[in-house]
Formats: structure tokens, sequence, C-alpha cells
């Protein structure tokens, strides 16, 4: 009910809006000394109307920052692949859901994601906490258990519209809170 109250008012938004907050997203975002000094960055690209992502991974690629973005697996998991340019991706339907864009060329598997310094996250909300609410899927929770296995510590990102930050959000025991938000009007951390 929750996600489809925070969906229900992104699809008001139109593509001006949309475009808008993703300039002004890249903008706050690039601040972010976990970016600044950041040699790769695990991100994703925007679909819909999500906060749009693609000026801030073209932005982090004119700095030397290797980007990695995700193929999403049948099984929900996701594996990696390096992100080169606009040119690189591809839509690819994943049954009856909505086209991702996703990079083309080698996969770097599952895994490759522990090499990031920083992770931007997608999400419908976060609160007060840092503790993000995700669509559902459960991609996202298996990324940060991974990382937490492996004993890594990246900057965890997530990537709103100034109303996605809430006082509070449900949460269950595999949720683990971000270090920031970032949204057009700027940067919040919780810890």
């Amino acid at each position: 009910m929750l996600r489809r109250g925070f969906l229900s008012m992104r699809s008001r938004l139109t593509a001006g809006d949309v475009d808008l907050a993703a300039d002004a997203l890249a903008e706050r975002a690039l601040e972010l000394p976990e970016l600044a000094h950041a040699r790769t960055v695990a991100a994703y690209v925007s679909v819909g109307e999500e906060p749009g992502t693609l000026a801030l991974l073209d932005a982090l690629r004119a700095r030397g920052v290797r980007v990695l973005l995700p193929v999403l697996l049948p099984d929900n998991d996701l594996d990696w692949g390096a992100y080169t340019g606009p040119d690189s991706l591809v839509p690819v339907r994943h049954g009856s859901r909505m086209a991702l864009l996703e990079p083309v060329g080698e996969r770097l598997g599952p895994e490759a994601v522990r090499q990031a310094d920083a992770v931007l996250l997608p999400g419908l909300a976060v609160d007060a906490r840092g503790m993000r609410l995700g669509r559902g899927g459960g991609s996202y929770d298996r990324v940060l258990a991974r990382l937490e296995r492996a004993g890594v510590g990246p900057a965890l990102v997530v990537l709103l519209y100034d109303t996605e930050v809430v006082e509070r959000v449900p949460e269950e025991a595999h949720d683990r809170p971000v270090h920031a938000v970032v949204t057009p009007s700027g940067v919040r951390r919780f810890r």
C-alpha cells in the first residue's frame, strides 16, 4: 500500500519535472565527498518517473570514475557491467515488467559490486533513520547482504525526490540503513 502511494505520486510528475530534478540531483550528488573520491561507483539507470540518473552517470564517467550498472538476473539477483556512455545501454524486458536499460558487453558477476567505493541505490522512500523502502523485489537487499558478508563498506546513497524523505518506513530484519540520501534540494546524512 505504501509503495503504491509513492509510485502514484511519481506517476503525476511530468517529463519536465523529472528532467529538472535529474539535473539538480546530479549537481547535489557530485558534491558528495564519497563520490568525489570514488574510483568505482555502482549505480543504476533510472526508468520511468524515477529520479533521473543519466546526467550523474555521465558526469562520474567524465571524472574518470568506473561506473558499474546492474543486469537483472532471472532470480532477481544482480550481475554487473561497465557503463561506457549512453550508447552502451540497451532496453531489456524482464517478463511483463517495464524494460530496463542495461549495459552491453562483458558481465562482471554479482560479486563485482564489492569493488565499489560507493553504491547508488534506487528506492521509493527513506526515513529519518536511513532505512530505505525499495520496490519490493529484493535485488538490492541481496546486494547489501553481499557487501556485508564480504566485510566491505562502500558509501550507500539513495537517490530520491524531496517528498520521499519521510519520518518512518516499515523495516524488515534484513534491511540495512543507507549513509545518505540525495534529493534535488540537498543531501541528508544518517551515519
